[in-house]
This record gives C-alpha cells, sequence and structure tokens, in this order.
C-alpha cells in the first residue's frame, strides 16, 4: 500500500489505513534540516478482509507515515523521552490551527505538527502477519 495527501480529504483517507496503529515512542523523529516528520507504526490492516478460508482471519504490517514541510512538533499527554511508551493512533487529521496537522492518540496524548503544507505520504514495509486481534473501541476513545 502507498498513499499521498495534499489536502485535509487526502488525509481522512490515510488516517483511516492508519487508525489503531501501534508506534513506539522511539519511533517518530524528526529531521528539522530536511523538515520531515516520521514516523513507522504497526498497523492494522483494516482493507484485508476475513475470508472463508483465512485463519487467524486478521493482519497487521509496518507502514512509515512520512509528513514533509514539518517546521516543528508539539507532543501533548506524553515525553519525547519516553521511548518504551506505545500510542495507538486514533486519527491523523488537519488541525484546527491553520497550518497544523494533529494525531490523535488513545488516552488523550496528541502530537501537533506544524505545516506549511499538507504533504503526508504512508507506506507499507515489509509483508503482513496475521493476527486473532481486532482493535474495538468505547465511545469515550473515538475522537
Amino acid at each position: 500500500m502507498r498513499l499521498r495527501a495534499e489536502d485535509a480529504d487526502d488525509l481522512a483517507v490515510i488516517s483511516a489505513v492508519v487508525q489503531d496503529a501501534l508506534i513506539s515512542v522511539k519511533d517518530l523523529t524528526y529531521d528539522s534540516t530536511a523538515r520531515r516528520f516520521t514516523l513507522v507504526v504497526n498497523r492494522f490492516r483494516w482493507e484485508a478482509q476475513p475470508g472463508a478460508n483465512r485463519e487467524p482471519a486478521f493482519e497487521r504490517t509496518f507502514c512509515a507515515v512520512t509528513f514533509d514541510a514539518v517546521e516543528g512538533a508539539i507532543y501533548r499527554g506524553f515525553r519525547r523521552r519516553d521511548e518504551e511508551r506505545i500510542l495507538a493512533l486514533l486519527a491523523i487529521r488537519a488541525g484546527d490551527v491553520p497550518g497544523t496537522v494533529e494525531l490523535e492518540f488513545s488516552g488523550g496524548a496528541t502530537l501537533r505538527l506544524r505545516t506549511s503544507a499538507i504533504n503526508v505520504y504512508a507506506t507499507d514495509i515489509g509483508e503482513a502477519w496475521p493476527t486473532a486481534w481486532q482493535p474495538a473501541h468505547s465511545a469515550s476513545d473515538t475522537p
């Protein structure tokens, strides 16, 4: 899977694909010289529907999500130095503040990227692997 987002509608597609991804804080990287923020996520493959002969019925894969034209990052509800912490991604969307993209995680944690443009890429890395677990949400987790 390879996707590119250049506006809020495109970003909604990437958000849907990476919803419920698990992210280690140590896999968040910001290159200020290149103005690029990258995260490597362990994403649930929502598009891989269970078939009659598939056991287990679900899959996960690694995916690189790259944000270009990033001028800075603000972490809320977690610290960048908490490298062993695992975040569960709920949504990626254009922020309420112009020139921002917001990543919302379960438990109220957020990451706000200051950007000069929406320029986001999502690319699967490697082969998918089976999982028996399908993510589920309570009403309080929904962004």
